[in-house]
């Protein structure tokens, strides 16, 4: 069963686990958007998307109205997602902004930070605050400026942090990729009323943090 968060006509906020596609894949029938159809009953409409390897907070619509009023918050900006993240090190400053062009390269589903604007490349902006620091590893809060694919693993790599578990971009080995959805706020698509959810991580890679999670 998937953790409902909240559910309205319009909408459906819930715990994504780790290792569920957030929407099928030509190899891979099975995600949350069919998981969920099935356990709520009737269609559910994506929204944003997390990585496989990625749980926590998701929204989705419910009806076509409500989709296509939460994608305009997303491109608008009103749709905001913060994460948590440990990575290998620490950032020099406790706080900041980073800003990089990125391409992603979908023959080989990697993302690269690049020197100089040319056909694919997107500017990709996140801000981050440390909230604690032990053996080498850093727990950090990040909020998405926009939403490039691999974002925060690949602006945290290239810097020399890549997270942990995310072998793709030089992590260290682990049994999951240290990313987590944490914090999701949006306009109501009906009402326009602020929506706030949070959901922490708890064990296994988290288990060292835990005290210092927010």
């Amino acid at each position: 069963m998937i953790p409902i968060l909240y559910q309205d006509h319009s909408i459906l906020v819930c715990q994504k686990p780790v290792g569920i596609l957030s929407q099928p894949s030509p190899d891979c029938a099975e995600s949350m958007l069919s998981l969920l159809s099935g356990q709520c009953g009737g269609q559910v409409f994506p929204v944003h998307r997390l990585d496989r390897g990625v749980g926590g907070v998701m929204v989705f619509a419910r009806t076509s109205g409500a989709a296509a009023a939460l994608s305009r918050a997303v491109q608008q900006g009103s749709l905001v997602k913060e994460y948590l993240c440990i990575v290998q090190g620490c950032p020099e400053e406790a706080e900041g902004t980073y800003q990089d062009l990125l391409f992603k390269d979908s023959s080989r589903n990697k993302t690269f930070v690049v020197r100089r604007m040319r056909k694919g490349v997107k500017e990709a902006s996140l801000s981050y605050h440390v909230l604690s620091s032990q053996e080498g590893r850093s727990l950090v809060q990040v909020r998405l400026h926009t939403g490039r694919t691999h974002q925060i693993r690949v602006q945290f790599s290239s810097r020399g942090m890549p997270l942990i578990g995310d072998r793709r971009y030089g992590g260290p080995a682990a049994e999951a990729i240290a990313l987590w959805s944490w914090r999701l706020c949006f306009p109501h698509p009906d009402t326009g009323e602020a929506m706030v959810f949070c959901c922490v991580p708890e064990g296994g890679l988290w288990q060292p943090f835990q005290n210092d999670l927010p």
